[in-house]
This record gives structure tokens, sequence and C-alpha cells, in this order.
């Protein structure tokens, strides 16, 4: 299973998904996010963790995929 972070922009109501906090700020500045890569860095998101700033929602969470055939769960 992979990580997935979303970032809800709550003055736009736009949805982004990234794989990592690092790539959250390859399409967003931290002043779009309300946050810094450092202060999200170590903010906790680990574990489905959240965090609310004054311009987003940020998530962290496990991506759920099905078993590929051929696994034994046909």
């Amino acid at each position: 299973m992979a990580k997935v972070i979303h970032v809800h922009l709550t003055g736009k109501r736009r949805d982004y998904y990234f794989t990592s906090i690092t790539a959250v700020f390859t399409k967003l500045t931290a002043e779009e996010v309300g946050a810094t890569k450092n202060y999200l860095l170590h903010a906790g998101l680990s574990g489905n963790g959240t965090v609310i700033t004054r311009k987003a929602i940020i998530k962290q969470s496990t991506l759920i995929s099905s078993p590929r055939r051929g696994r034994g769960l046909e």
C-alpha cells in the first residue's frame, strides 16, 4: 500500500493528491497551502494525520488498491 497526501484548498475549493509532502511544493507554494514544507514534515501527518491551516486541509492517507490477478485472491 502506498501513501497519498490530499490537499484541499478551502478558498479555491480545489483538491490535489500527491505522493509526498515534497511533491506538494512542486505544484503549490507555501503561501497557497498556508504552511511550509518543513512545518508539514514535522506536523505529524504520518499515521493518517491531518493538518488544518487557514488556506488548506492537508491529510495523509493510505491508498487502497485491489490485489493483482494470479496472487491467490481471485
